[in-house]
């Protein structure tokens, strides 16, 4: 059976259903996401990955299935950096942890149909103008490097381009009104700063996509794989985060690690373009060799009690 219209249509639905099931159902109430309950629902999410890699295994072959897998894993373990700006914005406007989870939802929301765009923007330019792989190619390795080097990141939301944009059309509240992202004050609408931090989430997201796109195009230039692989690592986003936040000890050289998969990917990228191909057996193998290893340090190696 091919890939089809109907696919398409079912896997929508299914993917706004599980959102809906998760804000609707399990999230109604706003509260602070406990570390065991996160790491329940990124269970959820990565089993759903694995189950529908299963079906483009039988669907589509082995390769495809492979690459689906790898570009999984790369996007993934990149969303690992992004959670790490998030902790920083949600501390930097002492947003309470009872509301985190609503202001990732909608901004995962926004998220996915930016993904999409940059997606298939993105295979058209390489089928339409294959030297961009080079480009590409290039780019990833010059990430790769700057992020191994590259001080701890800081956000100052206030020279965010977006908001200051914003706040010149539509006032800001002083204060947090729970979970609202607007209110309406003496017949006239103010947006609560919890929108604000909405929108500094959707900047940096669309910041990531710039790196973790061309990544997963190095793996796959299929639409299918790549818009697929990349919709289920942002939906595990949510609660990796609440994951994550809890036990970040056990990251510290995951940076490390996400800069080498980036210099690798942008090299394998640049190597397929003069006719050298690495099978996807294993560039699978290396990126979660160098994940493991990156996380394994994290254990092993104690901070040093200098710092």
């Amino acid at each position: 059976m091919g890939i089809n219209t109907y696919f398409w249509v079912g896997f929508h639905i299914f993917i706004f259903l599980m959102l809906a099931l998760d804000l609707g159902v399990f999230h109604k109430k706003a509260h602070k996401v406990p570390v065991k309950e996160a790491i329940i629902w990124s269970a959820v999410w990565i089993t759903l990955a694995l189950l529908f890699n299963l079906f483009i295994y039988f669907e589509l072959g082995k390769t495809k299935a492979l690459e689906f897998l790898t570009g999984y894993v790369i996007e993934y373990s990149l969303s690992v950096d992004n959670i790490f700006v998030f902790i920083l914005i949600f501390s930097y406007f002492s947003v309470k942890p009872e509301y985190q989870h609503r202001v990732l939802f909608w901004g995962i929301l926004g998220a996915l149909v930016m993904r999409a765009i940059f997606i298939f923007a993105g295979v058209a330019l390489i089928n339409r103008f294959h030297w961009i792989v080079l480009i590409f190619g290039g780019f990833l390795v010059y990430t790769g490097i700057h992020m191994l080097f590259k001080k701890e990141t800081a956000v100052d939301p206030e020279k965010n381009v977006i908001v200051r944009f914003f706040r010149k059309f539509l006032p800001v509240s002083d204060t947090y009104h729970g979970d609202k992202l607007f209110i309406r004050q003496n017949h006239k609408l103010y947006a609560t700063p919890l929108f604000l931090v909405l929108l500094v989430i959707e900047s940096s997201d669309l910041i990531f996509a710039v790196d973790s796109i061309p990544a997963i195009l190095a793996i796959s230039q299929d639409r299918l794989i790549v818009y697929t692989s990349n919709i289920f690592a942002i939906l595990g986003l949510r609660s990796l985060y609440f994951a994550v936040s809890g036990i970040m000890g056990f990251f510290r050289y995951l940076k490390i690690g996400l800069a080498f998969v980036l210099s690798f990917v942008g090299t394998k990228m640049l190597l397929a373009y003069f006719g050298f191909k690495i099978p996807i057996v294993i560039s699978l193998i290396i990126i979660v060799s160098i994940l493991a290893m990156s996380v394994l340090a994290s254990v092993v190696i104690k901070p040093s009690e200098n710092k």
